[in-house]
């Protein structure tokens, strides 16, 4: 008979849901081993598991439509609105409503990198990393909005520690260490084709990650959630941490978040040709705006094309969203309406049998859009592709740091024109650190960039 000091309960409920099998190592485990079992076992919410693999099934996205979005303005009646929610952005973000989220528990080893991909460099000029970028950025906002921007980070279980480093060595980028809130992704466990939980070790379950949509779950249940609401955050703009070019503070997307009284607000690109891997937004039966992913998107209605012969499924997403923080604590609170879990099945690298091995087994995680259909109080907000969207997903080729660089650099060359500065014929990488402009109007027209072959402009 399994037993240990404390944690009886725990053993007992395992055995009653039949999964007694984890304790095949038992007596070959020391007191340090058994405990960390049992305490892997303890987090875990066996009914729920029991509960996802019961209700293993093909998933279909059901009846939709294209979902209507705020276009980028041409008209002078848009231009207006669109100044008005300018102004109402800003006045938001000047009150201290506004925190920032970055997803960053991901591994930049798809790009040749050991580490964090945050700490993967991609200045082109500096080679400053994607986290210094990003704290950069933050740091000029709460500067030039004369406010204090807290910055939520969320990281994974193989990187924590190495981030949380990182960011002490790096003096916070800048950004008060108080208001920088560092927290791991939850976990959970995975099944094999019988709804038995696997192995990773001797006295450790595999799991995984429960996929971007827990990271809502993380940011409550860490205490991060309540932090933001004593503190009077009312909106958590959220974005994944590979996009250099992301506006994390955008005053007109925040604008039109809070004059609509959106409770998640999200951006959105046109599609470059019809096989794009982006998701895109949709009207489900009943209103509810949502995401169906590209893989879900049947042929026919991604080539699907309007009168005017554009597509009809157009609106991209691009995983940059604004969320309403009670709203968030209502769908991670326990209450009745919560993101549902996905199943994915995979080959499992577990340990069975006393050798690690693989097995075919079901992996669960949430997505974090499908929080839009939970509520009817929904923007989509075109962004402009090459302002706002330079992912560094791969080694080469589409979304590589040769792409996004060169993007970058493009940005920051129309700034400088915009400005009417002239940039020298020498020049043939340019870079502009955050620290002095995160847009255009940030710049003093009287700069002088210098002719030399790399320039960064600090």
């Amino acid at each position: 008979m399994i037993s240990y000091k404390g944690y009886d309960e725990v053993i007992r409920n395992v055995l009653d849901h039949g999964q007694g099998h984890v304790f095949a190592y038992w007596d070959e485990l020391g007191d340090e081993e058994k405990v960390n079992l049992l305490e892997d076992l303890k987090s875990v919410d066996l009914t729920l598991m029991k509960s996802l693999f019961d209700g293993i099934r093909s998933e279909e996205p059901g009846d939709f439509g294209p979902a209507p979005f705020i276009a980028v303005p041409s008209t002078g009646e848009e231009k207006a609105r669109y100044d008005e929610a300018r102004s109402a952005g800003v006045g938001h973000i000047r009150e201290g409503k506004v925190a920032a989220f970055v997803v960053a528990g991901g591994q930049g080893s798809r790009l040749g990198f050991e580490g964090p991909k945050g700490k993967f460099p991609v200045g082109p000029v500096s080679d400053r990393t994607l986290f210094q970028i990003h704290g950069e950025k933050i740091a000029k906002y709460s500067e030039k909005y004369n406010t204090v921007i807290p910055w939520l980070v969320m990281t994974s279980k193989g990187n924590h520690e190495e981030t949380a480093a990182y960011f002490r060595e790096n003096s916070y980028f800048g950004i008060n260490e108080k208001d920088v809130f560092i927290f791991p992704q939850n976990m959970i466990p995975s099944l094999d084709t019988g709804g038995n939980l696997v192995m990773e070790s001797k006295s450790s379950l595999f799991k995984n990650p429960d996929g971007h949509g827990g990271s809502l779950t993380a940011l409550n249940s860490s205490g991060v959630l309540d932090e933001m609401i004593k503190r009077g955050i009312e909106t958590i703009s959220y974005f994944q941490v590979d996009n250099p070019l992301v506006k994390i503070v955008d005053p007109a997307f925040i604008g039109f978040h809070v004059l609509r009284g959106a409770e998640i607000s999200s951006k959105a690109l046109k599609k470059a040709y019809p096989e794009e891997k982006v998701g895109v937004f949709v009207t489900f039966t009943g209103g509810r705006i949502g995401v169906v992913e590209y893989s879900d998107l049947s042929s026919d209605k991604a080539h699907e094309k309007d009168g005017a012969g554009n597509l009809v499924y157009t609106a991209g997403s691009i995983a940059i969203h604004l969320f309403d923080a009670r709203f968030v604590k209502r769908i991670t609170g326990g209450a009745d309406i919560s993101l549902p879990f996905h199943t994915a099945k995979k080959k499992l690298a577990v340990f069975e049998k006393g050798k690690q091995t693989s097995v075919d087994g079901y992996k669960f995680e949430k997505f974090v859009f499908d929080a839009l259909p939970l509520t009817d109080k929904n923007v989509v907000f075109e962004t402009i592709r090459e302002e706002e969207f330079a992912p560094v997903k791969n080694a080469t080729g589409v979304d590589s740091l040769e792409t996004s660089q060169s993007l970058m650099m493009e940005l920051h060359r129309r700034w400088l024109r915009e400005r009417g500065i002239s940039v020298p014929g020498a020049v043939q990488k340019l870079e502009i650190s955050p620290l002095l402009a995160v847009e255009p109007g940030d710049l003093d027209s009287s700069l002088v960039v210098p002719g030399e072959e790399k320039v960064y402009l600090k």
